[in-house]
This record gives C-alpha cells, structure tokens and sequence, in this order.
C-alpha cells in the first residue's frame, strides 16, 4: 500500500498534512533484505494508477525484483492514514483504504505460483489473509506441507480490525502458522488471538514450525528451534540457551533504542533474522541481526531504515552479552547520516 504519515503527533481530525510513503509488511521485508545485499523479489499486485507506479518504483529502488507484480486496471492500489503514535498507545488510529484493492484479488489462481515457490525463503503475511476470501485461497495454497517447497516463513501480524469478524482471524492466522516452518509473533498479539501468555505457552499452542520466534518487547526475543539432538551445535553459546526434549531455547535482551518513531520494527526485525538464517549463522546472531535491523528502523521517521553494513552488524551482534547489553543506538547509528560513524553506538 501507499501510506500517509501524519506531519505531527495528534489525531487524524487534526492533522493537517501527510508525508507519502510506502508500506506493506511483505514489501518491507523485501526492501530490507535488498538494502542488506540480498537478492529479493516481491510479488503481489497494484493498480494501474499514479500509486501503483509509486509503490513499484519505490520498492525497486531498494533493489527488490518487482518483475512479477501484477498491475490491475480494474481495481485501485490500497492506500492508508495514520497517527504518528505507537499503535499499541492511547489515540492511535488507522485508516485503511483497501476494500476492493488490486491487492485484495489475489488468489491462487492469478499468482504466479512457480515464481513464489523459486527461492530459497518465502515470506508471507498473517495480514494478507485478512485481506479477502481469495487472499486466504492463496495463503492456504501456500503454507501447504508439499515436498521440494521453500523455507516458508510467516509473521502472524494480527491486527484484530481487519477480519470480518472478531472470531475469525485467530483460528485462521493459527492454522497457518501451524503450516509454515519458521514463525514470528508477539507475545502481546499472541494473547489478543489465542489467550496464551508467555513463550512457552506459545510454543506449546505452536508445536508445528521448526523455528518460533516470539518478540517479547522490551525483554527481548525467544527463539524455539527444533533439531535432533545428535545434531545440535553444542558450540554456540547464547545469552540464554536450555534445552528440552524437543527444542533448543534462545533468548536475546532487545536493546536500548532512542527511537524516533515507534513503526517499522516487526517487519525489520523478520528482515534481520531471516538474513541472518540465510547466511547459516547461529541462532543468537540470528536474533541479534533482527534486533539491529529492528533499531534501523526505530530510529528513522517512516517503516523503512538502511540496515547497518554487514561488518557493522556483523561486529555487533558478536558483542559480549555484557557488551551488548549497554550498547544504546540513536539516529544515524547504521552510519547513513553524514558524519555519523560508530560514535553513534552509545554506552551509558
């Protein structure tokens, strides 16, 4: 979608004014992947409009292959408002503009299924199920347990506004979660859908997926990662690292952020672990580049932030844990402000 954000904090009545932008959970990832040196295609569709034009150069921009977005001459590109506020605080508002979208007649029948299944990840979205009955057709195609499929990764992205009704979004987001090998989600969402609290509550509601992520906020992330035991790394050492039965559980503090803008992080942060798993690293460095990316994004006005070079990431996430708890990341820490560098990295 195109998005406005408001030129400053207040309600939307009062705003007198919106910077354009681009968004959309999937395509955020996309751009951050890109920005990161990896290769990235999104697919999806947009109308034929002034919009449509807008979100597929801006997505290319970052280097993303927009090659198979569809352009729609029937229906509109999706657009939205919202508050400069957090969306979990007191007066935040979102207003989406996407009923009868291009994007909303997605389905398994108009995608190009072959291209979506030809890389190595493919990330999908609990929000375009939400979209229409043939959006959730297209997500149930592909979060099927077939043989020879990609690494399907899924962010749960509940956002209870969207659905058609109150009780249909949570059983449906859990059912496809529960067919996708890797798996973000909150613990504050988790328990809007499901009423579960906590981790290990999550992942005892989520015992499908190979890898779970759950964010956690201020407390950092947890990940559940399941291999035999045989063949677990018994070198890697993480902040907190225990072993059940079935599963490896690491957990990484968040850092300390002077965030500039309160958008963006859940996104960025699946882009930072999932280039991390792309590079094979170890699950604590994996957690890390998500929480690095995360920062890229806190500290920037809009959803996207330019990650970190890879050797400035690449330094930071292998910090001591002591290290790495006292590092405090302000804007222009990735070193894309001119004149900023690592003194932008802080300690107290």
């Amino acid at each position: 979608m195109v998005t406005f954000l408001p030129s400053r904090p207040g309600r939307l009545a009062d705003v007198p004014s919106f910077g354009r932008g681009i968004g959309g959970a999937e395509s955020n990832v996309a751009c951050a992947l890109a920005a990161a040196g990896h290769r990235a295609r999104w697919v999806g569709r947009v109308g034929a409009d002034g919009f449509g034009d807008h979100l597929v150069d801006a997505v290319a921009a970052y280097g993303v292959d927009t090659s198979a977005v569809q352009r729609d001459p029937h229906r509109p590109t999706g657009i939205y408002f919202r508050t400069a506020t957090d969306r979990e605080a007191d007066g935040f508002e979102v207003v989406y503009y996407r009923t009868g979208s291009a994007a909303s007649a997605m389905s398994p029948l108009n995608m190009p299924l072959d291209v979506l299944a030809a890389g190595r990840v493919l990330h999908l979205s609990g929000i375009t199920a939400a979209l229409s009955a043939d959006c959730l057709a297209l997500m149930r195609t592909l979060t099927a347990r077939r043989p020879g499929r990609p690494l399907v990764s899924f962010d749960v992205n509940y956002r209870a506004h969207l659905w058609r009704s109150e009780a249909e979004g949570p059983g449906v987001l859990l059912d496809l979660a529960r067919g996708a090998d890797l798996v973000f989600v909150g613990e504050d969402e988790a328990q809007a859908a499901w009423g579960v609290r906590g981790a290990a509550e999550i992942r005892r509601a989520l015992p499908e997926p190979d890898v779970l992520v759950v964010k956690r906020g201020a407390a950092g992330a947890t990940a559940y990662t399941r291999a035999p035991r045989d063949s677990r790394d018994t070198d890697t050492v993480t902040d907190t690292d225990t072993d059940t039965d079935t599963d490896t559980v690491t957990t990484v503090p968040a850092l300390h952020v002077d965030i500039v803008a309160p958008v963006g992080a859940g996104d960025a942060f699946a882009a930072g672990f999932l280039s991390a798993t792309l590079r094979a690293l170890p699950v604590r460095e994996r957690i890390r580049h998500g929480h690095l990316m995360a920062a890229a994004a806190l500290t920037v006005p809009g959803d996207l932030g330019t990650p970190p070079s890879r050797a400035h990431a690449d330094r930071l996430a292998a910090l001591d844990a002591d290290a790495w708890g006292t590092l405090r990341l302000g804007p222009g820490w990735t070193g894309t402000t001119p004149g900023a560098d690592d003194q932008e990295v802080r300690t107290p």
